[in-house]
């Protein structure tokens, strides 16, 4: 008997090997980031030599540990192969089977996988597997972007020089996107920084000097008529006694303080240094909020009106995305008073509304009482808006000073309040505070004869 050669053993058993088991490769095209909105095509290309049994698409979260099913053909239930596209000739067993995502959204972000089983060719009891997986990137372009400054409403200050901080915020990007600032359109050279600069971190309000001894603030009324010591503000007259009369106007127009552009020596004339600081943060919806800072030593003199416009590019925007502020100080405050006509007992308020420029950043609004308290007893207050509850006699006359004030600059308007004769209070029977304690006693005493004299009869 002849016995057989070792090489041409092994080729009887390949033979064999490849008679018993199917082979299966399988891939997945990959595919560059999309866009959120984009409709895509996922592509699972697998060639095999044996019979088909399941195809299965997952979508991979948790990092791996959860595996959603989003397709699956049966081909013991279904004999429909329209799912899968022939590029060749039946017999060379090559397939592509596509799942398509119309509109693709941020959540859709992740890993797929593509699962193919087909039967051995021993028996049909046995599946061959094999797999594909792709990672699909979804772009989200930014939603979102405004300029901020930091740490307001903050005062003015001519006696310390201090730091100022923009802050841009970008926010619906994914990824993050690059954010830069440009001042009058020219960009700007920051020394980029990793933690921000040390003392503006956050503005603690600092109380300016008191506006009386403020030599930077003449008066128009004082200048013109070449009084000394023109700094000071116009003495005090005493509000008189009496009510006023029936006139044409309710409130007197007093001039606006001017805000003298002499400021002392700490202000630098050469160009600021500027200091960039980026983050980001991710959003639960899977996208990025971005913060961009940009600090410098504020100079009133050549940063009030200036320019500054923050810029985005990102790979989802066709071009750049962007948001400007001008640097402005407030200008000509607009004050109203309601009512018009202000009577003893009303309650009055006393508002700003806006000014003759667009103002930024936003203003700190601080209220006085010409040589005198306020109603309230109170030296000052702060906000937009002033309230006199039931304004007595007594303020007839009586001046207001606003001071509305922000880094860039500050500006006083005042205002007088004119107090009318209420015809259902009779004179002197309000007291300091405008009640009508003398009124509501002779009230009390008079019900409570009444109420006696009913229980005695």
């Amino acid at each position: 008997m002849r016995t057989m050669s070792p090489l041409l053993l092994c080729l009887l058993l390949w033979d064999l090997l490849d008679l018993v088991l199917a082979y299966l490769t399988v891939s997945i095209e990959p595919l560059p980031p999309v866009v959120v909105g984009d409709a895509v095509t996922l592509k699972c290309n697998f060639k095999t030599d044996g019979k088909m049994r399941e195809i299965v698409w997952y979508r991979v979260t948790d990092g791996g540990t959860i595996k959603q099913k989003i397709f699956t053909f049966d081909a013991m239930f279904s004999t429909n192969f329209s799912h899968m596209e022939n590029y060749r000739k039946r017999e060379d067993l090559v397939y592509q089977s596509t799942v398509r995502l119309p509109e693709v959204r941020i959540s859709d972000n992740g890993p797929y996988e593509c699962h193919v089983g087909i039967y051995d060719r021993a028996t049909r009891e046995k599946v061959v597997l094999a797999s594909g997986n792709i990672f699909l990137n979804v772009m989200a372009p930014p939603t979102s972007i405004s300029v901020l400054a930091a740490d307001t409403p903050a005062p003015f200050s001519r006696y310390q020089a201090q730091n100022f901080t923009l802050v841009c915020v970008v926010s619906g990007g994914k990824p993050a996107p690059l954010v830069y600032f440009k001042r009058d359109g020219e960009p700007i050279e920051a020394t980029p920084l990793p933690e921000p600069p040390a003392g503006t971190g956050s503005w603690a309000p600092r109380n300016l000097l008191h506006r009386d001894l403020d030599d930077t603030k003449v008066p128009k009324s004082l200048a013109a008529e070449g009084e000394v010591g023109g700094g000071r503000p116009p003495a005090t007259v005493d509000p008189p006694r009496g009510l006023a009369a029936e006139r044409g106007p309710v409130t007197e127009t007093i001039p606006e303080t001017v805000v003298s552009r002499e400021f002392p020596r700490w202000v630098h004339v050469a160009e600021p240094i500027y200091y960039f600081r980026h983050t980001h943060a991710p959003v639960s919806d899977g996208t990025v909020e971005a913060r961009a800072t940009l600090t410098w030593t504020l100079n009133p003199q050549i940063d009030n009106e200036a320019l500054f416009s923050c810029e985005v590019k990102h790979p989802a925007l066709s071009m750049p995305m962007q948001s400007e502020v001008t640097l402005v100080a407030p200008k000509g405050p607009k004050i109203t008073m309601t009512p018009t006509r202000a009577r003893v007992g009303d309650t009055v308020r006393i508002l700003v509304q806006g000014f003759q420029n667009e103002v930024f950043p936003e203003p700190l609004f601080t209220w006085t009482r010409v040589g005198s308290r306020l109603l309230d007893g109170s030296t000052e207050h702060d906000g937009k808006e002033l309230v006199l509850e039931r304004v007595p006699a007594e303020l007839n006359g009586s001046m207001y000073r606003c001071t509305a004030q922000n880094p860039l600059g500050s500006t006083d308007t005042h205002t007088r309040l004119i107090v009318f004769e209420n015809p259902n209070i009779p004179r002197g029977t309000e007291d300091s505070n405008g009640s009508l304690t003398g009124h509501r006693s002779f009230r009390l005493v008079l019900a409570l004869t009444l109420t006696v004299i009913l229980e005695l009869t």
